[in-house]
C-alpha cells in the first residue's frame, strides 16, 4: 500500500472514541483492530526504509571513513516526516478500508 499519499494527519490529534466504535460496537475491539494494522503498517515502513538504505551499506568497516551521504539523509528524512503507522491505521479505520473480522462473533451467529 501506498503510505505516501495518506491523507491522515502529520501531527498527534484528538479523537473522539466513540467515533471509533460505530463498526464493532467495542471501542476495545475497535483499538485492537486499529493497533494491529498499526504493527502491520509499522513493520512494511521498516521494511521499505531498510531496503532503500541497504544500497548506501558500505563493506568496509573503516571508522576511518565515515561520511554522510546527502541521499541516505534525505530519505531518512522523508520517512520521519510521514505519519506515524497508528495515526494512519486510525485514518484508515475511519474510512472503512480495513477489513476485519471477529472469530467469536461469527461462531455465535452460525449456533443460532
Amino acid at each position: 500500500m501506498d503510505y505516501k499519499r495518506t491523507n491522515a494527519p502529520t501531527n498527534t490529534v484528538t479523537q473522539n472514541v466513540m467515533d471509533l466504535c460505530d463498526d464493532t460496537d467495542n471501542i476495545y475491539e475497535s483499538v485492537a483492530i486499529i493497533a494491529k494494522r498499526a504493527n502491520q503498517i509499522g513493520a512494511d515502513l521498516k521494511s521499505e526504509l531498510s531496503k532503500k538504505l541497504q544500497e548506501f551499506a558500505s563493506t568496509n568497516d573503516n571508522l576511518d571513513e565515515v561520511f554522510e551521504n546527502r541521499e541516505q539523509i534525505e530519505i531518512s528524512r522523508y520517512y520521519e516526516k510521514l505519519p506515524k503507522p497508528t495515526l494512519i491505521a486510525t485514518q484508515e479505520f475511519r474510512e472503512g478500508k480495513i477489513y476485519f473480522r471477529n472469530p467469536a462473533k461469527d461462531n455465535d451467529e452460525v449456533d443460532l
